[in-house]
């Protein structure tokens, strides 16, 4: 990563740097390297998640590194930067990246909806778009985490939780009011009906989750993650399998 780290500070996205970064993306879909935050499991569902996550996930880590870097320069000792910033960080170098790469659409949600059909649900997170007949929807997904690069990460927990439904990215955007949004292809899951509250806390304890408490019902915990908006609208009793699957969630790291 060091190397990727002095490429970037040295000469922005230049060809040079986004040939590093692509050569590390492949190393680590090759299982030649790692990203030491995830585990076995989640490294698969890092992968399955897409060399453009992974591209991406690398550049929030370097404007993460950079500005604690810059900020404990200009104090003169150690700081942590505000999440905010962090986020903010995140976003314009990752949008920098991402038109350095093509995979920045200007456009997207017109060019999603003229090729891959109308929006079909909008929800805090995510606009989702559908054409009949298709085996996956393509969704817009905002952050609602702390940074980017949570958000990214929650993608690779999803993946590695619901193998069933992995999101792979595509690109990223800006909706008409400027929020920054990751493009992700899932694939298409017809509702049969949806899970209740008993379904959903069965499913969950299968993959070590238990309730978290906090009187809601729908947010659990295990040893490692957060696992939360476990709602009904989220989790359907496929009609194929007649299983619970989710197709969206809340899923982080616990972090002391």
């Amino acid at each position: 990563m060091e190397r990727i780290y002095v490429a970037i500070s040295d000469g922005g996205f230049s060809e040079h740097a986004i040939e590093i970064i692509d050569n590390y993306t492949q190393q680590i879909v090759n299982g030649k390297e790692d990203l030491n935050q995830f585990n076995q499991a989640e490294h698969a569902g890092l992968c399955s998640a897409g060399e453009a996550l992974i591209g991406a996930y690398i550049v929030c880590d370097y404007a993460k590194s950079s500005l604690a870097t810059s900020e404990d320069a200009g104090a003169g000792q150690a700081s942590s930067p505000a999440s905010w910033q962090i986020d903010e960080a995140q976003e314009r170098l990752v949008e920098q990246w991402a038109k350095a790469c093509g995979l920045w659409f200007p456009n997207a949600q017109e060019d999603i909806e003229s090729e891959y059909g109308p929006m079909i649900a909008q929800g805090a997170e995510s606009m989702v778009y559908y054409k009949g007949g298709e085996t996956s929807v393509v969704k817009l997904r905002t952050s609602i985490y702390a940074t980017l690069g949570r958000a990214i990460e929650s993608i690779v927990l999803h993946n590695t939780l619901f193998r069933e439904t992995p999101m792979t990215v595509i690109g990223f955007t800006r909706d008409g009011d400027g929020l920054f949004r990751t493009i992700c292809t899932q694939p298409y899951i017809g509702c049969k009906q949806l899970a209740t509250r008993d379904e959903i806390d069965l499913m969950v304890a299968q993959r070590g989750f238990r309730d978290n408490n906090d009187g809601r019902g729908v947010n659990y915990i295990s040893d490692r993650l957060h696992l939360e908006d476990m709602h009904p609208a989220n989790v359907f009793i496929d009609t194929i399998s007649e299983t619970p699957i989710c197709i969206d969630c809340i899923v982080k790291f616990i972090r002391k």
